[in-house]
């Protein structure tokens, strides 16, 4: 590590971020304590001036950051970062496969189901492994943005720059990202076309593998979901589409409403699996995906089925076009009960504020008016005060005469005995 002041350009990939956040990306042996300390001790300039670690920094800008604090190189080169494993050929050419979609912003990839997204304990082959052989033109190792459960096919997308990254997330948070899945379920719905609405929360013992219905103590789930087709009363070809993005929403939804989705014993149990020749993996798909890009425009991906998946659509007699006959639904929330509710609310709001608006006109008029004499009838005009009561002073400076007292003298005047009570 160097001795000296450093300085460091803020790239376009950076544009916008707070300079902590800067840190944690380039320079992340420094701690955040001591980014305060040099901000604190005016060592940590952005373009010259003083800044602090909650500054957002913009492209182009010079940051200077001080000499490296020997007591951090110390304990980093005591204990030097675990390198990820570099990938075989093999994984790289699998790792390539798997991508349907590409541009300057984002990855598309068709998930297989047993694959998980993310490691974890004894979890050592899953898509964050794989990342390190997608870099293809790229200048950073491209990001998971969100995720899917490891028997659950189809799309995810992957941001290829923390850019990109950031404004995906955005879209998946404010919820303008819109995901279709496709699922088999076991027997047929009564309503073909319907919203589930069930509050979903961590099922205890169970270190939050799994969810299920909570009422009380649940956080808002919603699900639609479109009946493609049915085979007899045994089975169904379902289109899901999540407006909310909880754990295993999908699952614990349709297996609430009585029709698990076909493979899915965690949540379905033995009803879960349908005899002859139906695969007993889990039948639940990303079919479509489509988001902003960040680069103007929008993403809109259509992953093809597993091969289990196709084996059952034709068993049961269905048609593959027929699900994406379907129209993208675009409800909104607005559309739900909940939104009703919320509008109403936020009518309601609005028109506070406006008759609030009002209000504070009129005194602002009231107010640049010159004083009259007098008293002000708030028409504009005056008229004359009427004379004060001989014997008291009116004490207001309106020039509105006070109501006498009952008390000590009335118009100059003693005032008259009490009478005395009967007794």
């Amino acid at each position: 590590m160097t001795d000296q002041v450093r300085q460091f350009t803020v790239d376009a990939e950076d544009d916008g971020i707070r300079l902590d956040r800067w840190f944690k990306r380039h320079l992340p042996d420094a701690s955040f304590n001591a980014v305060s300390r040099w901000a604190r001790t005016g060592q940590l300039r952005v373009d010259g001036k003083r800044a602090t670690p909650g500054d957002r920094i913009e492209a182009g800008q010079q940051i200077r950051v001080p000499p490296a604090d020997p007591i951090t190189v110390a304990k980093t080169s005591a204990k030097p970062k675990k390198e990820r494993p570099r990938l075989t050929e093999d994984q790289e050419a699998f790792a390539d496969s798997l991508v349907i979609y590409r541009d300057k912003s984002a990855l598309v990839l068709n998930k297989p189901p047993g694959l998980a997204t993310q490691g974890g304990t004894k979890t050592t082959e899953h898509v964050d492994g794989l990342l390190d052989g997608l870099w293809f033109d790229g200048e950073q190792r491209p990001k998971l943005v969100h995720r899917l459960d490891k028997d659950t096919s189809g799309v995810l997308l992957v941001a290829r720059s923390a850019r990109a990254a950031a404004a995906f997330s955005k879209s998946f948070s404010s919820r303008t990202a819109r995901k279709v899945y496709w699922a088999i379920i076991v027997g047929v719905p009564s309503i073909e076309d319907g919203m589930i609405d069930l509050p979903l929360a961590k099922q205890p013992g169970t270190g939050g593998e799994k969810m299920q219905v909570d009422e009380k103590e649940g956080a808002p789930a919603r699900t639609r979901y479109r009946v493609i087709d049915r085979a007899g009363n045994s089975a169904a070809w379902v289109e899901l589409q999540p407006y909310t993005g909880r754990t295993h929403q999908l699952r614990v939804h349709m297996a609430a409403i009585g029709h698990p989705i076909v493979g899915d014993g965690k949540y379905g149990g033995r009803d879960a699996f349908l005899t002859g020749t139906i695969s007993r993996k889990m039948h639940l798909h990303a079919r479509r995906l489509r988001v902003d890009s960040p680069e103007g425009g929008q993403v809109d991906v259509f992953a093809d089925l597993p091969q289990h998946f196709v084996d059952t659509i034709a068993n049961l007699g269905f048609t593959l076009e027929d699900g994406d006959a379907l129209t993208l639904d675009e409800t909104k929330f607005g559309d739900t009960a909940e939104g009703k509710k919320r509008a109403v609310a936020q009518k309601a709001k609005a028109a506070r504020k406006e008759r609030k608006g009002e209000r504070r006109g009129r005194a602002a008029e009231k107010a640049e008016r010159p004083a009259s004499k007098g008293r002000s009838t708030g028409r504009g005009d005056a008229k004359p005060a009427r004379p004060a009561a001989k014997g008291r002073s009116d004490a207001r400076s309106t020039g509105k005469p006070t109501r006498p007292s009952t008390r000590g003298t009335t118009r100059g005047k003693p005032s008259a005995p009490a009478r005395p009570k009967k007794t």
